[in-house]
C-alpha cells in the first residue's frame, strides 16, 4: 500500500469513529499521556489542538496549565510553524488548513526542551511517523533537536511498520488506545 493510499485508509477509519468512541479513547489516551515519565519531567508542553477527528489534546493542555506547565501550540506562518505560548485554550480561531491555531502572533515559545505532541496518521512502535504531508514538524525538529517527542493516536493508526524517508523524525513514545 502506498502512502496516498495508507492516508485515504486511515481518514476513512478516523470518520467512522463516534464522537463517543473519540472522547472515550482521548480520555484514555489522556490518562496514559499524563502517567508517562515524559509529561512528569516536562515542564513545557508544545501541543496541538484537535482537529476532524484527532485526539481530543485540549483537556491534556488544560490539566498541564492547571499543573504549572507551559503550554503552546503552532501557529503557521507561510512554510514554517511557530509555538505561540497560550495561557487560555480559547484564544483561538481557524487558522491554516482550517485548524485552530492562537489568534496572537506572540509570545513565541522558546523552551528548547519542551516536551512535543505530534500529530499524524500512522505511526509504528519504534517511533515512525506520516504525516499529513505537510513537513512542519519535521522542519521544526531539524531546527530544534533536542525536544522530546510523544505521538497520541488511535489504535487502527499504529501499524506494524512504516517506512520512512531520510528527512522523516521519528518521536520518541507512541500511545495509543
Amino acid at each position: 500500500m502506498d502512502k496516498r493510499e495508507l492516508r485515504a485508509m486511515i481518514r476513512q477509519k478516523k470518520r467512522a469513529m463516534s464522537a463517543e468512541q473519540i472522547a472515550e479513547k482521548s480520555r484514555r489516551l489522556g490518562a496514559l499521556f499524563a502517567d508517562s515519565e515524559a509529561y512528569r519531567r516536562a515542564k513545557t508542553i508544545y501541543g496541538y489542538l484537535p482537529y476532524n477527528q484527532e485526539v481530543r489534546t485540549v483537556p491534556m493542555l488544560e490539566r498541564a496549565l492547571a499543573e504549572g506547565k507551559r503550554v503552546a501550540v503552532p501557529k503557521i506562518f507561510g512554510d514554517e510553524m511557530l509555538f505561540i505560548y497560550l495561557e487560555d485554550l480559547s484564544q483561538v480561531a481557524k487558522g491554516y488548513s482550517g485548524i485552530p491555531e492562537p489568534v496572537e502572533d506572540g509570545p513565541v515559545a522558546d523552551d528548547e526542551t519542551a516536551l512535543v505532541l505530534m500529530p499524524g496518521l500512522a505511526f509504528d512502535p519504534s517511533g515512525n511517523r506520516m504525516g499529513y504531508g505537510g513537513g512542519f514538524y519535521d522542519k521544526f525538529l531539524a531546527k530544534e533537536p533536542n525536544h522530546p517527542t510523544v505521538a497520541l493516536c488511535y489504535d487502527f493508526q499504529v501499524l506494524e511498520h512504516l517506512e520512512t524517508q531520510e528527512h522523516d523524525i521519528p518521536v520518541d513514545l507512541v500511545l495509543w488506545a
